[in-house]
C-alpha cells in the first residue's frame, strides 16, 4: 500500500506497507488486527467501485518524523476518512491530531478491540463492531 501525501506535512513518498488477505495467519495480535482492519477497507473500497463507479483508494499516512496514521481511504483522489487501529483501548494517538490540524481529511477514526465509544476533539473513538457496522464494511 502506498503512503498517502499532503501538501502541509512532510509525508514520506516511496515506502509501502504490505498487508495479508488471510489475516488470521498473523501470529501478532496487533499486527492481525491492523490487517484485519486493512481487509475490511480494502474490500470497502472495491465494493464502492464495482457497484457505484468511484475510483477508490487505501492509503496509508506517515510523515518524515514517524507519526502516522494507519489508513486514509480515497474517492476519487480526496481523503474521505483516516483510521488508527489498535488492539487495545489505548489512548488517542497524538499523530491523529497532528494530522487533523494539517491535512484535508475531514473524519478521524480510532479503532480498538474493546467496548469504550466517544469522541475526544473530533477523533471518533469505536469499537471494530460498531466501525464496521456503521461505515457499511463487507
Amino acid at each position: 500500500m502506498p503512503p498517502y501525501g499532503s501538501r502541509n506535512i512532510r509525508a514520506v513518498k516511496k515506502e509501502q506497507k504490505l498487508y495479508l488477505w488471510d489475516w488470521s495467519a498473523v501470529p501478532e495480535e496487533g499486527p492481525r488486527f491492523e490487517n484485519f482492519i486493512a481487509s475490511h477497507l480494502l474490500k470497502h473500497c472495491h465494493f464502492l467501485e464495482d457497484t457505484e463507479g468511484y475510483a477508490m483508494d487505501l492509503r496509508f499516512l506517515r510523515d518524515t518524523d514517524k507519526r502516522e496514521t494507519d489508513f486514509v481511504v480515497l474517492k476519487e483522489g480526496k481523503p474521505l476518512f483516516a483510521v488508527e487501529c489498535k488492539s487495545g483501548e489505548k489512548s488517542i494517538n497524538p499523530s491523529q491530531f497532528y494530522f487533523m490540524e494539517r491535512t484535508q481529511i475531514p473524519r478521524f477514526y480510532r479503532v480498538h478491540t474493546g467496548m469504550m465509544d466517544y469522541e475526544k476533539n473530533g477523533v471518533r473513538v469505536l469499537p471494530v463492531h460498531k466501525f464496521i457496522k456503521e461505515l457499511s464494511l463487507p
